[in-house]
């Protein structure tokens, strides 16, 4: 049973589960971009924010400078929002996919 607290901070399996599979699509889509795209620093930033979706990146910034961020669910929306925007729209994903398949075809 989840508790009024584990509900507004995210907390549940399907949050949990939620982040975990947007992260490895993150992550997934930063390797493309790293090994596929024009500039790889694109790929590797892909990379590095896709661990905000993995860790508990609110406790380890806490542990680190005592200060939690707060509304992490919040910033994580609106971080998707961002990534998927700039992933599929200024990105060309599907163009670096096809290329990626060309490439390991050979």
């Amino acid at each position: 049973m989840t508790t009024n607290s584990e509900t507004i901070h995210g907390n549940t399996l399907a949050g949990k589960l939620i982040s975990w599979l947007f992260g490895t699509a993150v992550l997934a889509t930063g390797i493309v971009n790293t090994f596929w795209g024009e500039p790889t620093g694109f790929g590797i930033f892909l990379i590095l924010l896709s661990f905000v979706y993995f860790l508990p990146v609110n406790a380890i910034v806490k542990g680190l400078t005592g200060y939690s961020v707060p509304g992490m669910r919040v910033l994580r929306i609106v971080l998707a929002l961002f990534i998927l925007w700039v992933v599929l729209g200024v990105g060309d994903l599907f163009e670096k996919i096809e290329l990626m398949k060309l490439d390991l075809n050979k």
